[in-house]
């Protein structure tokens, strides 16, 4: 059943299309109806789940390699699944209002269906390889959904650069993976559970982590490899929202968790973890400051809230990973609320920037009750699933066993931050008056409001029912990084301790902040000139480089003359498998020749003066016919030795190309010498060289037998299997056949081919 979940959202993707036509409105309805089965499906499973034991379903797939199509099932998988599904119900619902008019609405479905197939499989396989399958069409199907309006410039480079840099974060990810494997020994991340001390002492440990921090690093958008997403927001805000909230930047979140009991715990995880987190859940939410897109606000909120994660899972405490999950789950709710909201405001504006946006509450009265709760939940107000996160997290990094001063430092300031965006972008386009210049709006329409308000509303709820949520969703997901049974308990109220103090300074400084966004932004503006040497300036230099080698290189091999496409492959040919020859010594000569009859060495020979008359003739006829006297001369090779079916052909083939060639020729001008003296010595150099070659492979294969010989298990069954005594003949026509069949069907389509050509030109009335 988990092996059809997954492929089903690829099925669908191949029939979306065809049921948003037949759909037509309801079309959104119709495809949303395999996600939500999907997320009923899983979350049964999370229900019966047995935290403490290991659930595999194993299916063969390439068996000579070791790769197998096998799925863990986990509380950590099992969450992901339920955020992947339901939010994607949400959002394709929400999706049918926002796009009713694309053309190309059929085709938004396809890919986002692939797009969550893809995300399923990521975080249900078991197997390293089938991970990196899944990992990369994750990348391929966020790259068709951010560059969907790909009619705008804009559009297909951010996509573009999307591709580019998780994509080089996947190679290194599937090196890290192989590395891996092979440290571990087997392809499973449940069989690799056992083995965490055996790979913490591997001499391969170190690059093995490296990789997969630069493959996670990569993929959740952290410093330096964060400039992608920002720039992403050029897609619809529904893939924007999906891949904010429960897809794609959470996929290196899922990893760094994945790995964690098997990988984590030294000085090296977690100092990586811990500085990269800390850094750019900082630098992000300064940034954010200096936004005034909607959409950038919240992408660079989300880079922070995922430093946030990464920070968490760094510490690698119970109580860190307790508050990571939970955390992940706060920040998919009220992240996929406000994107939405985002949307919805410029829907119905047309306008995303929050300095010409407000008053819409008395106008949006849902949407802005929907983007209220949300904003709450991110602040870490009282009684949201948010103030739950926030306490869990100070509680987490104040019991850090390093570092424990300046991570908490760090997380209270980025946290102040958060409040200020909260209240920028959840309560600013609502509150006020109305600008003079917002056109007239109303409530956006049912489906575009319901989405959400159900995500912000599940906020509230998760809050108010924190203990369940803890044992039936946290605490099955705390269980499975750490590698052992965790009992979680979330509560609202934890008593008067240091993290609710730290939570009363973030609001009252988020607060502050927030009254004072104007002058920030402009102080932080001041400051942006030194984005142009950051590592998104570092990735355009990186790509003009690219292109200006790639523009070089095409210069020299793609020169549109065929003569040096020739030189160039065939000096090519001679260097590489000459040298490899030379290394290897494998260079033998052609014996002796004292078995050579003299009438064999005479047609040698005039094999090779009509060869050096060819290229020493004046007029083209004279090259034409010296040029057949060698096709005839090996045709006479052929009779001597014994094959004359061959020569045969060859004399067939070889009249056909002289009489076709004096038709041709005939009527072309008197030849002219187009090259100059060192060219001509150029070429003369790159074919001897071939010749001896070729002369060198001939003596190699004369010499040197691999295998033994099959010439007489055909000469015992032509006969006998297949009534032939021409042995050639019954190798084409029966062991062979399909070979044979292949030659006719080229044939045949090329002489159907020429035959449509002649037709063309005598219908327009030209001459044949």
């Amino acid at each position: 059943m988990i092996l059809l979940a997954v492929l089903s959202g690829f099925a669908l993707a191949l029939i979306a299309p065809w049921v948003q036509r037949l759909g037509g409105g309801r079309g959104a309805w119709v495809i949303s109806l395999l996600p939500l089965g999907l997320f009923l499906f899983f979350g049964h499973h999370l229900l019966t789940l047995d935290p403490n034991a290991v659930h595999t379903v194993t299916y063969d797939w390439i068996p000579s390699l070791g790769i197998r199509l096998s799925f863990y099932v986990d509380g950590l998988s099992l969450l992901f699944a339920l955020l992947i599904s339901g939010i994607g119900t949400l959002v394709v619902v929400y999706a049918g209002v926002y796009l009713a008019d694309h053309p190309h609405r059929g085709r938004f479905y396809a890919y986002f269906m692939m797009f969550m197939a893809a995300m399923l499989g990521l975080v249900l396989t078991d197997n390293i390889l089938t991970l990196y399958v899944f990992w990369e069409l994750t990348s391929l199907s966020s790259y068709l959904l951010i560059g969907f309006e790909h009619e705008r410039a804009e559009a297909r480079a951010a996509a573009w650069q999307a591709l580019l840099v998780t994509t080089a974060g996947g190679l290194a990810l599937l090196a890290g993976l192989i590395l891996l494997g092979q440290a571990g020994e087997v392809g499973e991340f449940s069989a690799l559970l056992t083995r965490h001390e055996m790979l913490l002492d591997h001499v391969l440990y170190v690059p093995i982590v490296l990789l997969l921090l630069i493959g996670a690093f990569t993929k959740s958008a952290q410093m330096p490899f964060h400039f992608w997403l920002p720039n992403a927001m050029e897609a619809p805000t529904p893939v924007s929202a999906y891949l904010h909230s429960a897809t794609m930047v959470k996929a290196g979140i899922y990893l760094l968790a994945r790995c964690s009991p098997i990988l984590g715990g030294t000085t090296l995880w977690q100092s990586s973890l811990t500085i990269v987190g800390s850094v750019t859940m900082l630098v992000s939410a300064y940034i954010a400051l200096q936004q005034t897109d909607l959409k950038r606000i919240l992408a660079y909120a989300t880079i922070s809230a995922l430093g946030l994660m990464t920070l968490l899972l760094g510490v690698g405490t119970s109580a860190a990973v307790k508050a990571a999950i939970v955390y992940l789950l706060v920040h998919a709710l009220y992240k996929g609320a406000l994107f939405l909201v985002a949307g919805a405001v410029d829907h119905e504006t047309g306008r995303r920037d929050v300095t010409q946006l407000g008053g819409l509450g008395r106008l949006m009265p849902l949407t802005a009750l929907a983007a209220v709760l949300a904003a709450l939940s991110m602040a870490g107000i009282l009684p949201f699933l948010g103030f739950i996160g926030k306490e869990l997290a100070y509680e987490a990094v104040l019991e850090a066993p390093f570092w424990t001063g300046v991570l908490s430092s760090a997380t209270v300031v980025a946290n102040m931050l958060f409040v200020a965006v909260a209240g920028i972008v959840g309560l600013r386009p609502f509150l006020g008056r109305r600008p003079t210049t917002l056109p007239n709006t109303h409530e956006a329409p049912f489906l575009m409001w319901l989405g959400p308000l159900v995500l912000a509303g599940a906020g509230l709820g998760a809050g108010l029912q924190s203990t369940w949520l803890g044992e039936v969703l946290v605490a099955p997901a705390v269980t499975a990084v750490q590698g052992h049974a965790v009992t979680v308990e979330l509560a609202l109220w934890h008593g008067w301790n240091l993290a609710l103090w730290l939570s009363i300074v973030t609001l009252v400084g988020g607060v502050v902040i927030y009254a004072g966004g104007g002058t920030l932004r402009q102080a932080a503006v001041r400051w942006k000139g030194v984005a142009r040497w950051g590592p998104e300036s570092g990735y355009d230099l990186g790509l003009r480089a690219l292109q200006a080698v790639a523009w070089g290189q095409t210069r020299l091999l793609q020169s549109g003359y065929l003569r040096y496409y020739v030189l160039l492959s065939m000096a090519t040919l001679v260097g590489l498998v000459g040298l490899t020859l030379l290394q290897r010594g494998e260079v033998y000569g052609l014996g002796n020749g004292s078995d050579v009859q003299f009438y064999e060495a005479w047609l040698a020979g005039l094999i090779l003066l009509a060869s050096l008359a060819t290229v020493r003739a004046r007029s083209r006829l004279g090259a034409v016919a010296a040029l057949g006297v060698v096709g005839y001369g090996v045709a006479l090779m052929f009779v001597l030795f014994g094959a004359p079916d061959l020569a045969m052909t060859q004399f067939l083939v070889e009249s056909l190309t002289v009489i076709l060639f004096v038709l041709v020729f005939y009527h072309l001008p008197d030849t002219t010498t187009m090259s100059n003296r060192a060219s001509r010595l150029r070429d003369l150099v790159v074919a001897t060289a071939v010749g001896g070659l070729m002369a060198a492979l001939v003596g190699l294969m004369h010499q040197v037998q691999w295998y033994a010989s099959i010439s007489d298990y055909f000469a015992e069954h032509s006969l006998e299997q297949a009534h032939g005594r021409n042995i050639v003949n019954v190798i084409l026509v029966d062991f062979r056949s399909l070979d044979t069949l292949g030659e006719i069907t080229v044939l045949a389509v090329a002489g159907l081919g020429v035959y449509a050509l002649i037709k063309l030109r005598l219908k327009r009335g030209g001459e044949p």
